[in-house]
């Protein structure tokens, strides 16, 4: 079996739209991403990058890695993780790597990702890397809002916790600057809701649900 029809059967958790074919499950969403974000700044103090880093969820992280290991064997695991990459980045890209940025509310363009790798960590498959914006932003003085999240909502994407609390480096900013971040949680409205709700194992929701149910990573730098 080539590598590209293993990583279809496995789903590896869809990320819908995005990364590959999706799995059965009973209902939205039907996977997780635990996220940890950092603010890369250049030597001027200006936004650069957005470091990401994409932990998925125990069960379908187990099920990649046994598949990768059965078919390519224990020894070829890292060069498997590589080119697990590799697919995972082409897909992801005309998504916009499932990232929106704005700063004051103006929408930011971002590059494409040519930094990244995947690993095993504890027994979960991370995607670690380095989403460029297209141009160097200033940001001091100003509000910058993210948020990461699959369009479909087919899996949900929160920042690391920590006894139900964002994890001490869920949201950081690298650099000199004095910022202050918050992570605010989703407050979807009821229709929203009761469309997730609604959407069985072979429904596919518009493109869109998932904002509603993103949480919102808040930076302000004085």
């Amino acid at each position: 079996m080539s590598h590209s029809l293993l990583l279809r059967r496995i789903g590896l958790l869809c990320l819908a739209v995005g990364l590959l074919m999706p799995l059965s499950a009973a209902a939205h969403p039907h996977g997780w991403i635990d996220l940890r974000m950092r603010l890369i700044l250049d030597d001027q103090r200006q936004l650069v990058a957005l470091q990401q880093s994409w932990r998925l969820d125990p069960f379908y992280s187990l099920v990649v890695l046994e598949e990768l290991e059965r078919e390519q064997g224990s020894a070829n695991l890292d060069a498997a993780l590589d080119q697990l990459g590799s697919e995972m980045r082409d897909n992801l890209s005309p998504q916009g790597y499932f990232t929106e940025l704005t700063l004051e509310g103006r929408r930011l363009e971002l590059g494409e990702v040519d930094d990244y790798t995947v690993l095993e960590r504890d027994g979960r498959i991370e995607f670690v890397f380095l989403l460029p914006l297209t141009e160097s932003r200033a940001i001091a003085g100003e509000t910058l809002r993210y948020r990461v999240f699959d369009p479909t909502y087919y899996i949900e994407v929160v920042h690391e916790q920590e006894d139900s609390s964002p994890a001490g480096d869920a949201l950081l900013v690298g650099g000199e600057l004095d910022c202050e971040t918050r992570i605010l949680s989703a407050d979807p409205d009821p229709e929203a809701v009761m469309e997730a709700a609604m959407l069985d194992v072979n429904d596919e929701a518009e493109s869109g649900l998932g904002r509603h149910f993103a949480e919102t990573g808040e930076v302000t730098c004085r």
